[in-house]
């Protein structure tokens, strides 16, 4: 351990032979890092929304359904109905992360106006229950849904604006029943919502729930929709309450799980900021190498004088490397220091960012330096700078001594 300590304070000296090039070296990592981390932090932070927005418009944290519901239920629906107050309902509520419990009925059908008739995709809901978990629902024009049996409908904005209608008009909903026989029902439009996903509000509208049980003609819910304090506690309340349900009559599905449009942006993303890590390495082992390469070339009679006096080859190389890793421990603290800093100035201002693709509008963006992403950019430092050192290390050690002590002369 004292060996160790003694290498780095040499290498600390050597290191101070040439304060221009090391702080130039150091401040090309740190620099390398904090670009690392405000792109990483964007990504992390735009992650963090999308989850967070699709858990509270649509999903909530995770939903109970009958076995087989989301592959199969969408030809019928109506085989997989769950009852609309029940115990299980009750064991779910007294978890300990609970926070809001809402049954839907989902359905389709044709909503028509005048000459104009388009499909839909609904969910029939109760206003109240339902207030909590869809609280990433903004309400555009109107009103939201005020209770579970008034004869009004929430359309999705792109869905209103394809049927050119506005808040007070009268629309019919035409659906065919659990029975198979038609159905229909007439009622206002008490406003239209948009959501985080353009493509679902170009084709959604919600239905207070008792009018969608009289136009399906049934009873009950397709699924038990449930929000949780806490996105992190999401797998501890589903394997607690699924010791408790019966695997055979109730199925739990964690909201990621129904997220594809989230996964696949998560899956693209990623992959960027592995790139951009990539980058930033390639840049931070040619400068850390070039820098010592340097420096070994000015050692060089220092070096062959080190060799002629009994030095070892290998310490030699450790103490190069122990440069190298040095320049990397000071940049990459230096550069997460800077990353965290520069990171609560750009989010205190706001980055104003234009629709994203499948989303209908822009948003004020921030950067979310999380630890886990810190310690990805300090390792980066370390791996790099280490991996630089290695090159113009064996290089030093493996100098030939007579040629190293006449290189000045």
């Amino acid at each position: 351990m004292n060996s160790v300590a003694a290498e780095f304070r040499l290498a600390a000296r050597n290191l101070r032979r040439n304060t221009r090039r090391t702080l130039v070296a150091t401040l090309t990592v740190a620099f390398g890092i904090v670009a690392f981390l405000l792109a990483g932090g964007f990504i992390a932070w735009v992650f963090e929304q999308m989850r967070e927005a699709t858990i509270h418009s649509q999903l909530g944290h995770f939903q109970i359904v009958r076995p087989g519901f989301f592959e199969k239920g969408i030809a019928d629906p109506y085989a997989y109905l769950l009852p609309d107050q029940s115990v299980e309902q009750q064991k779910v509520e007294r978890l300990e992360s609970f926070k809001g419990l809402a049954p839907r009925l989902t359905f389709s059908g044709l909503v028509s106006r005048g000459e104009t008739t388009i499909a839909f995709i609904g969910d029939g809901i109760d206003p109240v229950r339902e207030k909590p978990i869809s609280s990433s629902v903004t309400v555009v024009s109107g009103h939201d849904l005020k209770d579970a049996n008034e004869r009004a409908v929430l359309l999705g904005e792109g869905l209103a604006a394809a049927m050119g209608v506005k808040v007070g008009d009268m629309v019919v909903l035409l659906a065919t029943a659990a029975n198979g026989s038609p159905s229909a029902v007439e009622v206002v439009v008490a406003g239209t919502f948009a959501t985080s996903a353009k493509e679902y509000d170009d084709s959604a509208l919600r239905l207070p729930i008792g009018v969608a049980r009289r136009l399906m003609k049934v009873q009950g819910a397709t699924s038990w929709v449930v929000l949780l304090d806490d996105t992190k506690k999401t797998d501890t309340a589903i394997a607690t309450i699924s010791d408790q349900l019966p695997a055979k009559e109730f199925e739990i599905v964690p909201w990621h799980a129904l997220a594809d449009f989230y996964n696949k942006t998560v899956v693209l993303f990623s992959k960027q900021v592995s790139v951009v890590k990539f980058i930033i390495g390639v840049i931070i082992v040619l400068t850390i190498s070039n820098t010592l390469m340097m420096s070994v070339l000015e050692r060089t009679t220092e070096i062959g004088t080190s060799l002629a006096i009994g030095q070892r080859r290998a310490t030699i190389l450790r103490m190069f490397v122990a440069e190298g890793t040095l320049i990397g421990i000071v940049g990459g603290l230096l550069g997460v220091l800077l990353g965290y800093a520069f990171a609560s100035a750009i989010s205190a201002v706001g980055i104003p960012m234009p629709p994203p693709p499948g989303m209908a509008r822009g948003f004020m963006g921030e950067i979310l330096v999380v630890p886990g992403l810190a310690v990805d950019g300090f390792v980066l430092a370390l791996i790099t700078t280490f991996a630089a050192s290695l090159l113009p290390a064996w290089k030093a050690s493996r100098m030939n001594i007579v040629d190293a002590l006449r290189y000045n002369q």
